[in-house]
């Protein structure tokens, strides 16, 4: 199974924008990504009307649309932790994950702070190994990162997990 780290931080922190930046970093080296966004409330991938939606709501468990260019597929699976999730990502060498802070996976935190006064993982930095961060006053005794150093951060995931 593929190893799994997780990006977290607060709300409008930059998450998803340096998970945008550290895929082709990634990609560009050779590894194989794959990436689970954390959803707090439920949603519908598919659009109502649409032949998928329709099988879907027709009863079916799973619903696979394929093309040329890839496949999407809905399908009824109890979530219970990330590591329900493996079986999906046999094929990257590395899962990314946006968001899952309570989870027990290693955590990189995107922290800024034009956006929070304090950083999530103040106080509970148990599987915290990296903080990226445009702030100079902040230290979780873990390396830290500029909101741009990209490079950097992707040899240190290099190094501790692929």
């Amino acid at each position: 199974m593929p190893q799994m780290i997780s990006v977290v931080g607060k709300s409008q922190s930059g998450k998803t924008t340096f998970i945008e930046k550290l895929i082709p970093e990634l990609k560009k080296r050779g590894y194989r990504i794959g990436v689970i966004k954390h959803a707090f409330h439920k949603f519908d991938m598919d659009k109502e009307g649409k032949d998928s939606w329709r099988h879907k709501a027709a009863g079916a468990d799973t619903v696979i649309v394929a093309s040329q260019g890839g496949i999407a597929m809905v399908k009824d699976h109890p979530f219970e932790n990330l590591d329900s999730l493996e079986c999906y990502f046999q094929e990257a060498d590395l899962v990314i994950t946006e968001g899952f802070k309570r989870g027990d996976k290693p955590k990189i935190e995107v922290f800024r702070s034009a956006a929070h006064q304090s950083p999530l993982c103040q106080q509970h930095k148990d599987d915290l190994v990296a903080l990226v961060t445009d702030a100079t006053d902040v230290n979780l005794d873990v390396p830290r990162f500029g909101l741009e150093e990209i490079g950097r951060l992707a040899d240190l995931i290099e190094e501790k997990f692929l």
